[in-house]
């Protein structure tokens, strides 16, 4: 007898056979991408991603949307950490956001003209924990993407949590993502911290486009010496053995927080990103 496939409806009335033409296999596996905005164009989807807390993503993110910006691309932050979003405080964006109906809201925009979705954008106090389990917290990103209007945009950064959790899975699963810069920071965690994050792009079949380090070294105001404050760079190495290029390598800089405490981001020139910028650019 033939062995009866289960996945279809009719599984107790046919046959592998008799499967093989059954409509519902002939339409493949169906997509989980959601629909974007229609009042949306985003040409390119970046992700910025780290397999742990703690080593500067959302600076790494803004950073790069700053420098988009400055070519003179259409550039937009999509802040997807909900539970800890810092986006909108960097850059001095305190107004809520606005809804031009349920489906459509309006994007925050900065000093120097980069559109920003963040949760913070949305609440009542900013200050207010989210105390949100793990499906909700997804849906809320999903929403980033489906109700929000962003318009003609280049490019689209999100910032996402770190780890491996719901909104990256959220994030890989729904939207079309171009390609992700894994952020690490000059410690022995190095290659653990890239890997898990690798490993996991790789099995949603996302392209990783680079490393950036971060806190990668302390340059004295006074004499100009490098100082590995965190220990030796060990990024090279790990890329190389990982064959993926390195986005750039950018130092301790007190400039940076300053002007991120006083909501003034917008005013961050990072040039130690230009091979991530780079690599952007060539997407056209």
């Amino acid at each position: 007898m033939a062995e009866k496939d289960s996945s279809c409806a009719s599984a107790s009335s046919c046959d592998r056979s008799s499967c093989e033409g059954c409509p519902s296999k002939a339409k493949g596996p169906e997509s989980l991408k959601a629909a974007q905005n229609a009042y949306s164009h985003v040409k390119h989807v970046i992700g910025v991603v780290s397999g742990k807390g703690g080593v500067g993503k959302s600076f790494v993110a803004a950073s790069i949307a700053n420098a988009l910006a400055k070519t003179g691309a259409e550039v937009g932050i999509m802040d997807a950490d909900i539970t800890g979003p810092s986006i909108p405080k960097m850059y001095g964006l305190n107004d809520p956001a606005e809804a031009l109906a349920e489906d459509q809201i309006l994007p925050a925009i900065t000093r120097n003209g980069i559109k920003v979705m963040s949760l913070n954008l949305l609440m009542p106090n900013p200050e207010d924990p989210v105390i949100w389990r793990g499906p909700i917290i997804a849906g809320v990103v999903r929403q980033f993407w489906t109700d929000v209007v962003w318009g003609e945009l280049d490019y689209l950064v999100v910032d996402m949590p770190p780890g491996t959790g719901d909104v990256p899975l959220t994030v890989f699963q729904s939207l079309p993502v171009d390609g992700i810069f894994i952020v690490t920071s000059p410690q022995d965690l190095v290659k653990m911290i890239v890997t898990k994050a690798l490993n996991m792009a790789r099995a949603m079949k996302i392209p990783v486009l680079g490393v950036i380090e971060n806190y990668s070294y302390l340059k004295c105001p006074d004499c100009g010496k490098i100082i590995d404050i965190f220990g030796k760079s060990k990024v090279d190495d790990v890329a190389k053995s990982m064959e993926l290029q390195v986005g750039g390598k950018i130092p301790v800089d007190s400039s940076y927080a300053e002007l991120a405490d006083a909501g003034r981001f917008d005013e961050v020139d990072n040039s130690c990103i230009a091979p991530a910028i780079d690599l952007l650019r060539r997407m056209g």
